[in-house]
């Protein structure tokens, strides 16, 4: 993808304003539309259209764009290319990347970040433009892969908001317990999951797991215990059944 190619994209709102600040960055030209315009001759003109609209209105929108010579394109982890129908040259691109803002989506596409891509090769192309790397993700497999995706952010953060609640319960500060996660990610990275875990469930040292139970308010049991299980697996140690009936669950 050279700097004579063209950009346009349809929906600016995190994913969408994160791609076109970064694409315009390296040079590309890019048209950023909003998600309620008329898409009907979004595709005249332009070398690649993006879909960058939520996933259960990708397919609404791509229909309703009259079909040319460029690649039309989606931003859907979890969407096929069938969605794209009836254009004949689609693509996927899905940056593997938390993207909380234009801004800093931005910067965070353009540090080498990774793409999951599928279709027409210009969706390479881009990553390539943008610095980053891309795998393929076949779409027999999107939903596996963006269910591992959902998993390393979305679920993450579901635990660090817990981090934060009990923090605050006892009244420290939550960034301590964030720099030792994010030590652990370094550990996971560097060793694997299963070298990299510690704590009580990697020792099957279920008195203390009691003890963080009899700790923890009620409403945080259900995701405590579904971790320390886990864990637990990890580590190859059978839960004791006694800790699915807890005292006050």
């Amino acid at each position: 993808m050279t700097n004579e190619h063209s950009v346009r994209i349809i929906g600016s709102g995190r994913a969408g304003g994160s791609l076109a600040r970064a694409l315009r960055t390296v040079g590309l030209t890019v048209d950023l539309l909003d998600r309620n315009c008329d898409p009907t001759t979004a595709l005249e003109g332009t070398d690649v259209l993006v879909i960058a609209v939520p996933d259960d209105v990708i397919a609404e929108v791509a229909a309703a764009v009259k079909p040319g010579e460029g690649v039309i394109a989606h931003l859907s982890g979890s969407r096929t290319l069938d969605v794209l129908a009836p254009h004949a040259r689609r693509a996927s691109l899905h940056p593997l990347m938390s993207l909380q803002d234009p801004e800093r989506g931005a910067a965070r596409l353009l540090d080498s970040c990774a793409f999951a891509v599928s279709g027409d090769p210009s969706a390479v192309e881009l990553v390539d433009a943008l610095g980053g790397t891309s795998f393929t993700v076949d779409d027999g497999d999107r939903a596996a892969y963006h269910a591992a995706a959902s998993i390393a952010a979305n679920h993450l953060v579901a635990l660090c908001a817990q981090v934060e609640r009990l923090a605050h319960h006892i009244g420290a500060p939550p960034e301590p317990f964030f720099d030792m996660a994010a030590a652990a990610l370094d550990n996971v990275r560097s060793s694997g999951a299963a070298t990299a875990l510690t704590g009580p469930a990697s020792r099957a040292d279920w008195e203390t797991i009691e003890s963080h139970l009899d700790s923890l308010p009620q409403a945080e049991h259900q995701l405590y215990r579904a971790a320390a299980k886990a864990a637990a697996d990890l580590a190859g140690h059978p839960w004791p059944a006694h800790l699915d009936h807890y005292p006050g669950d």
